[in-house]
């Protein structure tokens, strides 16, 4: 899809992008860029003001201006939420129960959670993987199936508002994946404000 037809596929939406230092600084550029493109807002949610440092790999990347931290961010702000890898981000924002408690809103009202590499760590210790199929960076697997879910091996997988891919070649249908199901969203709350408006319901 063209970037001037994806312009405004998802205006409106709100997603908040919760990373601490040592986040592997594609997993947050290329989707952000990506949501944008689309029409979407995004801020950065982490641990304090200030700065949060990317990393390429295991080398110190750029700086990002963080927009609000854990315990400012509410679950109710945001349409959805995107979870960049880096195993040092990672293994620090699984044990940050502001963080958690996020996801956990996100989840309790069924909006996306799109977790990349080893983003899918906070939600396995937010308790949010039990009988979801997802993958991950390989290394995750057994966290993943310990905790109750089914772990496959793919560039990208849906399963209902959970979307997950494995590494930063995975990002190109990461990020289609994301906007596809927010798109999606944004056009069933569209019909429904206008079934409403005419008096038409949808049972169920």
């Amino acid at each position: 899809m063209a970037q001037s037809d994806n312009e405004q596929l998802i205006g409106g939406i709100n997603v908040a992008i919760l990373v601490t230092d040592g986040f592997e600084q594609v997993e947050l550029t290329g989707p952000r860029e990506a949501l944008e493109n689309a029409g979407a807002a995004t801020r950065i949610v982490s641990s304090r003001h200030g700065k949060v440092q990317g990393f390429n790999h295991d080398v110190k990347a750029d700086q990002f201006d963080v927009d609000l931290t854990f315990d400012e961010a509410a679950s109710e702000e945001f349409d959805a939420v995107l979870l960049p890898g880096g195993a040092l981000n990672s293994d620090r924002i699984r044990a940050i129960p502001e963080a958690q408690r996020i996801v956990q809103g996100m989840q309790e009202d069924g909006k996306p959670i799109a977790a990349i590499c080893h983003g899918a760590w906070l939600l396995v210790s937010a308790g949010l993987v039990k009988d979801r199929t997802m993958t991950s960076w390989p290394t995750l697997q057994d966290d993943i199936r310990n905790a109750g879910g089914h772990w496959v091996d793919q560039q990208v997988v849906v399963d209902g508002n959970l979307i997950s891919s494995r590494k930063p070649d995975d990002i190109p249908a990461f990020n289609q994946a994301v906007i596809d199901l927010l798109a999606q969203r944004v056009n069933a709350s569209v019909h429904g404000t206008l079934d409403q408006q005419t008096g038409i319901g949808l049972s169920g």
